[in-house]
């Protein structure tokens, strides 16, 4: 309990201090990517979205830069010239492998993952972490389970821990990985979440940002 208890509240210092410097330095790209996203299609800054499903099953709104077309999460649920696609993208564990919703500065911010840097101030504000499981959507953390009935007890797990802006399988293979393997790996840092574990994964973070490896 003790070291549980040392753990969070080292892992939140952590988080204050790495989510502030980073979203200092970042500022510069943020200010670039928000004037390309501008120019490049109508529509906000950021995207009108669900919320996701945080620590212990707490819905909160996470920030990231638009990079489809104005509406795409509605219009892909909405829109029947889209029912292929939503066809597709719940069967490929809720991913599309190629989107026509995707701008073209969307296409570049998010293989290098520029779109997921307004995601420190989530950070800041506690309802995630540098180091984290995926935050998923309501609707596609249920749909999965329904479809990988083994997986709910990784889900349960998951569940203990904040969400991440990276984690164990964002730097196994990102997108490439299908849920049934994501959930999984969510369940195991969750199981074995440890600072030294947090620093393992941030040192391979950059290289998958670069790399753009299975970013979809």
């Amino acid at each position: 309990m003790r070291e549980d208890l040392e753990y969070r509240v080292i892992k939140r210092a952590m988080d204050l201090v790495l989510g502030s410097l980073l979203f200092i330095f970042s500022l510069p790209v943020m200010l670039i990517t928000v004037l390309a996203i501008k120019l490049d299609s109508r529509g906000p800054i950021f995207p009108e979205v669900p919320q996701r499903v945080g620590r212990g099953g707490k819905l909160f709104s996470l920030l990231k830069f638009r990079s489809m077309i104005n509406n795409a999460h509605s219009l892909l649920r909405t829109d029947p010239k889209f029912k292929k696609l939503l066809e597709e993208y719940k069967k490929d564990s809720y991913k599309l492998r190629e989107d026509p919703r995707i701008t073209k500065v969307g296409k570049f911010i998010r293989k290098y993952s520029v779109d997921e840097i307004p995601q420190f101030v989530n950070v800041i504000e506690g309802d995630m972490s540098v180091v984290g499981p995926r935050p998923y959507y309501p609707d596609e953390l249920k749909e999965q389970q329904k479809k990988y009935p083994a997986t709910r007890k990784h889900a349960k797990k998951m569940l203990e821990v904040k969400p991440g802006i990276t984690g164990l399988w964002q730097v196994s293979g990102r997108s490439d990985v299908n849920f049934d393997e994501r959930i999984t790996l969510d369940a195991e840092y969750a199981e074995k979440k440890s600072i030294w574990l947090d620093i393992k994964i941030l040192l391979k973070t950059p290289w998958a940002m670069l790399s753009g490896k299975g970013a979809r």
